[in-house]
């Protein structure tokens, strides 16, 4: 009796962690070249900056001309190696948060809420040192072959700037606000309202229905979260003047966009966010629920 429980729990912690990263680099491999145009639209200032893009498609057309396909996955690196750990603390955080607040009395949708947002802020602190690398490999704008490393361009960081909140993890708080927030709605919208909505018998309706409310889950949890987003891009993409700090911290660089460049700034990117996340949130959810009850049945 008291071998088989710790057996139990290790193997499903093992089908979370397996599941979770397997949503991971799914999503990251079929979405990457979206993140890099979102980040390069939230990092230039208005229409004074001489780099800005027209609008998507010329953002698309200009990568593609002068930095050719590589140019849409810079920075796909950081992402891939963070990918299984980081997803894999989401859902598995996810789970044990939920199962804890469970034995509250707090409403069933409470609970799912809650344990987003404490799988995001834990998401965070795991992926942010990731992010830092592949912001300022997005940022730069060289041919693909001129690119340092991801491996060379966090040693530069971390040579420059150590690893602390001007270093490594600089834009932390962006990234916990970025990722609780998300996390938040995308768990909680996602389960209540697939626990709403009665299951097809039909296998190819019933992967449709999921596959709408992750999408869905996906753009509502983007549109929340987005300024969050444009701050930690900010923080941690080139700043204006090299060897000056003019975005420092999370609500001082919302306020200091806002200011300078109005409320919409604070939007910039969402259309190629939407079109990452949107699908690529539904893809992740389907691909968690499907392995991991794979798992389930073999192993």
């Amino acid at each position: 009796m008291t071998t088989k429980k710790p057996r139990s729990l290790l193997r499903e912690a093992s089908h979370q962690i397996i599941a979770g990263g397997s949503a991971g680099l799914v999503e990251i491999l079929l979405m990457h070249p979206l993140d890099v145009v979102k980040t390069r639209f939230q990092i230039q200032r208005g229409t004074g900056d001489p780099h800005s893009y027209k609008g998507l498609g010329d953002c698309f057309r200009t990568i593609y001309r002068n930095e050719r396909i590589y140019g849409f996955y810079k920075g796909i690196l950081p992402p891939i190696l963070a990918e299984t750990p980081k997803r894999a603390v989401k859902f598995l955080c996810f789970e044990q948060y939920k199962k804890l607040m469970n034995l509250t009395s707090l409403s069933p949708a409470l609970v799912l809420a809650l344990a987003g947002l404490g799988s995001g802020l834990t998401e965070a602190v795991v992926v942010n040192p990731f992010e830092v690398v592949k912001v300022s490999l997005q940022a730069n704008r060289d041919s693909f072959k001129e690119q340092p490393s991801a491996f060379r361009q966090a040693r530069h960081i971390i040579n420059s700037d150590g690893f602390g909140l001007r270093g490594l993890n600089k834009g932390l708080t962006s990234t916990l606000g970025r990722h609780g927030v998300f996390n938040m709605i995308y768990f909680g919208f996602y389960f209540n309202v697939k626990d709403a909505i009665p299951a097809s018998p039909d296998p190819t309706l019933e992967f449709m229905r999921k596959f709408v409310i992750g999408l869905a889950s996906g753009t509502i949890s983007s549109c929340v979260n987005i300024p969050f987003d444009v701050a930690k891009s900010r923080i941690q993409g080139p700043q204006p003047v090299p060897g000056e700090i003019k975005y420092s911290t999370c609500f001082q660089s919302m306020a200091l966009v806002y200011r300078e460049e109005g409320y919409l700034a604070l939007y910039k990117g969402l259309v190629p966010k939407i079109m990452r996340l949107g699908p690529g949130g539904a893809v992740m959810l389907l691909v968690y629920e499907y392995v991991s009850g794979w798992l389930q049945l073999n192993w």
